[in-house]
């Protein structure tokens, strides 16, 4: 088909995510992406544009791995899916097992039983991992002898997903204030990244935790990085900090590592960088590396023991997909690639070039702000005017002339390319940005 007909097609019929349609449909001459392969996403004018930000943050090992594609053709030729409800197969038994192998804590003897990550709850996206965790702390309190625990603490700024739970203990106005009416109450505390730091935001988590210990059924952070709110990042002492007050008072920590697990920050989970095991850890995006949705919630022994029982005590919660075969498959051999081609190490070793090269541009460019970086994120603001601010799409279309496709967050130019981004193309990456911003920064 010819690029201006399924432009025509889509503009007439296609619903877009987080976009302005009427400015859309009158002005945009989107990108028409015909295939991917490593770090680059090809266009139907045969041009070839690097994905500065993984596409949405799922592709952490490149378009069309090989070994991912070859998983998935292999599972679909015997099973493509079946329920698992009450049922099993394979690639879920094993993915389990090799999930909890590598949870946080998995490898320290100081961690006890039923604090471990040893059971894992299967699902298709983020949003749902998170929801998963909110209705598991909740039900695990109301059959567990403190029913009154149903509020959960969250940070401004944060982004939990989409479903009306993750929204509900979600920050970011403009993603959640016109759903006000449907959101159940959280308790919001100021972001570690803002204006004070990471002990003024402690100090008013631990405050709403000793105030009201009897009604916080959780605390939920994104560790160290809140990434749609803005690539807002802090301590990993706020995360240390905020597991031992849940303690003190008995209280669960939920890590949404929907966008900062498996290695964005350099190391497998957010949490690792604290040292700290949460109750429950959401897990996708990465996880089956762009080929599928897929997802998972890691539940401690302890939240697992609280659905024994009686026939209602169990979780009455699932998904017509959740732990399918192709996903599952793909997902055990995410896990294998990232063993065998030291995904990690190579991480850590891009990371620094990351983080000197976005605090040059903030040096030398005038009116950046604020370089950050953890890892193979990379960020800078370019003002103040937020989510809605128009900017840092000057830089977005600044770049796509040179060949990158890179989505800002309003006013703030971020990179979180595939880990294993060839150093070449990374160079290409850092120097585009850069040209990019120079470019916007003389109007």
């Amino acid at each position: 088909m010819e690029r201006a007909n399924i432009i025509g097609l889509d503009k007439q019929h296609v619903w877009h995510p987080y976009t302005a349609m009427a400015q859309y449909i009158a002005e945009t001459d989107p990108l028409v992406v015909v295939g991917a392969e490593g770090p680059y996403l090809l266009d139907a004018d045969g041009r070839r544009y690097l994905d500065a930000n993984s596409s949405w943050w799922v592709t952490t090992l490149g378009h069309r791995h090989p070994r991912l594609v070859r998983a998935l053709t292999e599972q679909a030729a015997s099973l493509a899916h079946v329920s698992l409800a009450g049922i099993t197969h394979e690639p879920a038994a094993r993915l389990g097992a090799e999930l909890a192998a590598i949870a946080p804590g998995a490898d320290r003897a100081d961690v006890p039983a039923e604090q471990r990550l040893s059971r894992v709850f299967y699902s298709d996206n983020g949003s749902t991992a998170v929801e998963v965790a909110i209705k598991m702390a909740a039900q695990y309190w109301a059959q567990n002898g403190r029913p009154r625990r149903t509020r959960f603490i969250t940070l401004t700024e944060a982004f939990h997903g989409e479903t009306v739970g993750s929204t509900s203990v979600g920050g970011v106005k403009v993603f959640r204030d016109v759903f006000g009416p449907l959101l159940f109450d959280v308790v919001h505390v100021p972001s570690p990244a803002e204006e004070g730091g990471w002990a003024r935001a402690f100090s008013e988590v631990e405050a709403a935790l000793r105030a009201h210990p009897e009604e916080i059924a959780g605390v939920i952070l994104e560790p160290v990085i809140q990434g749609a709110g803005g690539m807002l990042m802090y301590s990993p002492d706020f995360v240390r900090a905020v597991r031992e007050a849940t303690r003190a008072v008995d209280t669960f920590l939920i890590a949404d590592e929907v966008f900062t697990g498996m290695g964005r920050t350099g190391a497998r989970f957010a949490v690792d960088l604290a040292g700290v095991v949460p109750d429950l850890l959401c897990l996708a995006k990465a996880l089956s590396g762009g080929l599928l949705p897929f997802a998972v919630t890691l539940a401690s022994e302890r939240v697992f023991s609280g659905f024994l029982g009686e026939k209602s005590r169990a979780l009455y919660y699932g998904h017509s997909y959740c732990g399918n075969p192709l996903g599952a498959a793909v997902a055990r051999e995410v896990l294998a690639v990232y063993r065998d081609e030291d995904v990690l190490g190579q991480v850590v070793r891009k990371a620094p070039r990351i983080q000197a090269a976005f605090e040059r541009m903030a040096r030398e460019i005038p009116g950046l702000t604020r370089p950050r970086a953890v890892g193979m994120v990379g960020a800078v603001d370019l003002g103040g005017g937020g989510y809605l601010a128009n900017r840092g799409w000057r830089v977005y279309e600044a770049a796509r002339r040179r060949g990158l496709y890179l989505r800002p967050l309003g006013d703030t130019v971020y990179i979180a390319p595939p880990l294993n981004i060839p150093d070449a193309a990374l160079d290409v990456l850092l120097a585009g940005v850069e040209d990019s911003l120079r470019e916007v920064a003389k109007d």
